[in-house]
């Protein structure tokens, strides 16, 4: 009776380098997508020379709350009608001619009640800790597309373009150094006429009768 052969045996050493070239080319070419956040530069902290005085008038407050109703200085507000009112606000130039505050350049209603220079205003966004982020977002796009519009129009002013378009351009890695150099003159220029002071905090409640 003749006996059967044994099976071939299979090199599993090859197997298992075949395995470990695998695993190092997936962890070298797969990437992992992570949320991406709120793209704000935010200014350095430094500290005061001395206490700064801020005019209640010179503060533009907007409170969200839970329901996402808005509160502008007081007063409901329809979400359609924010980005007006503080563009309004911010060009209103108030300050009396003369002064160290004069806006030569604002167009708005000239109002002493109301913010006396670009420079001085201040927009104050706070909202409920149950306001939803959907919400929140509108809020704030609202409120830096006032700056923008404000920004834009002087940019067409002095330079005949968009501002939007001048900081898009000079914040692209592609743009040639030279030209970085002259847009960011330019950039700053129209950054000083409407510097952009929104200040944010969430807020424990934020009722609106």
């Amino acid at each position: 009776m003749s006996k059967r052969g044994a099976p071939p045996e299979v090199n599993a050493g090859s197997m298992a380098d075949i395995a470990f070239l695998l695993l190092i080319f997936f962890l070298v070419t797969t990437t992992i997508e992570t949320d991406a956040g709120l793209d704000r530069m935010l200014p350095p902290i430094e500290p005061p020379e001395q206490d700064v005085i801020i005019k209640q008038k010179n503060i533009f407050q907007v409170n969200i709350n839970r329901e996402g109703q808005l509160l502008v200085d007081e007063e409901l507000v329809n979400i359609t009608d924010l980005r007006a009112k503080a563009i309004a606000f911010l060009d209103n130039g108030g300050a009396p001619s003369g002064s160290d505050d004069f806006c030569n350049y604002c167009k708005g209603a000239r109002d002493a009640s109301s913010s006396d220079s670009p420079s001085k205003a201040i927009i104050s966004l706070k909202n409920d800790r149950e306001t939803k982020y959907s919400t929140y977002i509108t809020v704030q796009n609202e409120l830096v597309g006032a700056y923008n519009e404000l920004r834009n129009r002087e940019a067409q002013r002095l330079y005949k373009t968009n501002f939007t378009d001048m900081e898009a351009e000079y914040l692209n890695p592609e743009t040639p150094s030279d030209v970085k150099d002259e847009l960011k003159e330019k950039v700053k220029r129209i950054q000083d006429l409407f510097p952009m002071k929104l200040s944010e905090a969430e807020t424990a409640s934020a009722s609106i009768n």
